[in-house]
């Protein structure tokens, strides 16, 4: 198969914006998309596209893929809306590529959009609870947070993984969002707010849950024999992996683990021909502080429990040696569903090309970008390298 190159990324911002639409939104982010491709690109050249969302809490159950679209001035190209949950346009990109590398599109667009701050808190529950196991979770009258509080406290049980630990990972995380002028919740905060916070869900404080934002995000791929026509520093796809699990956490052998990660961890490095020890930064889906904790152990960052070990030790910051959610990942960038996958490659693409700003890793080659949908029952992950390592190894 040929190789699948992003050639230009983009993103709105996220965050509340009661005087924008969907569509709107989306048209955002597909002009800083197509403006971010060096050459130039007209849209009419982009064969298909791949839209995730979660479908605006039921206001456009269908055909809610070609309203951005066709809003965005993609007239007539075959559009595909995919619904994976939170990992909804993780999972677009994966079907961008298939496109790409197959030869059915030299050129696609994936991305994805989603309205949540204008919904009522139930609506936004519900919207929230059916990403999650419905009959046996949801309409026992669980909540998301509290799913993810009964994981942090089996892995609190099991490995002593500590509050303060959990608190350490918003502490970073919005260190890194307050660099990022995209960021939903762009501000800083101190361990003790983060561990004095109001409680969610015991033991997870209103720091450790991310926010539900509005947003939309955009990434072209295009194939090996066109790229250099848009672009001389495309960052190559070497790795693509993604699996499924049980949806409910009581259809899984252990609550501090998610399996649909550690399969799609494994394929992508094991496409990609690298081991995690290669990565200079990766973005993890991280809508609870427990998810990053447990993305540290499944992707491979570091041995089975000793997460909450890697964030005291500072591993993870943007000054360690595997620098993590330089976004400010879902904690503070935000969390719009259907874009959060999309927008992860967004700042996998800027680092690669080094654009990130005051939060540029230095001298990054290779990034990773992690998508979860629900409580683990899918699961994407995409190895990318930067364009002067694809150049050498091509």
């Amino acid at each position: 198969m040929r190789d699948a190159y992003v050639i230009g990324a983009g993103q709105s911002p996220y965050g509340s914006f009661p005087s924008e639409s969907y569509r709107s939104l989306f048209r955002t982010a597909f002009e800083a998309t197509t403006e971010s491709v060096d050459h130039g690109v007209d849209p009419s050249e982009i064969d298909e596209a791949f839209i995730g969302m979660i479908s605006i809490g039921g206001r456009q159950l269908g055909l809610s893929g070609p309203a951005v679209t066709e809003h965005a001035g993609l007239h007539g190209i075959p559009t595909t809306r995919v619904e994976n949950a939170c990992a909804a346009s993780g999972s677009g990109v994966r079907h961008a590529i298939q496109a790409v590398k197959s030869g059915m599109a030299d050129l696609a667009l994936a991305g994805g959009v989603e309205m949540m701050t204008d919904l009522s808190s139930d609506t936004t529950r519900y919207w929230f609870g059916v990403s999650g196991e419905t009959e046996w979770e949801r309409m026992a009258g669980t909540t998301f947070s509290g799913v993810y509080a009964q994981i942090a406290s089996a892995h609190m049980a099991e490995y002593g993984t500590t509050r303060e630990q959990l608190s350490r990972v918003a502490v970073k995380s919005h260190e890194n969002g307050a660099r990022n002028p995209k960021a939903h919740l762009g501000f800083e905060c101190s361990l003790e707010q983060a561990e004095g916070a109001a409680t969610v869900a015991d033991p997870l404080t209103l720091y450790h849950c991310c926010p539900t934002s509005d947003g939309a995000a955009g990434v072209l791929i295009a194939s090996e024999d066109v790229a250099a026509e848009y672009t001389d520093r495309p960052v190559k796809i070497s790795g693509v992996g993604a699996a499924s699990d049980g949806v409910g956490l009581f259809q899984r052998e252990s609550y501090t683990s998610l399996p649909a990660t550690r399969k799609a961890g494994r394929d992508a490095y094991e496409m990609a021909g690298i081991s995690p020890d290669k990565l200079d930064f990766a973005e993890v889906h991280d809508c609870f502080s427990i998810a990053e904790i447990l993305a540290y152990e499944d992707l491979g960052f570091c041995e089975v429990g000793q997460g909450g070990q890697l964030i005291e030790d500072g591993v993870t910051t943007l000054e360690g040696d595997l620098p993590v959610n330089t976004s400010g990942g879902l904690k503070s960038k935000g969390h719009p569903i259907g874009a959060t996958g999309a927008g992860q490659l967004v700042e996998a693409f800027d680092q690669l090309r080094g654009t990130a700003g005051d939060r540029q890793v230095e001298d990054a080659e290779i990034g990773l970008t992690h998508n979860v949908g629900g409580s683990g029952g899918a699961a994407v992950v995409h190895v990318l390298e930067a364009p002067e390592r694809a150049e050498v190894e091509s």
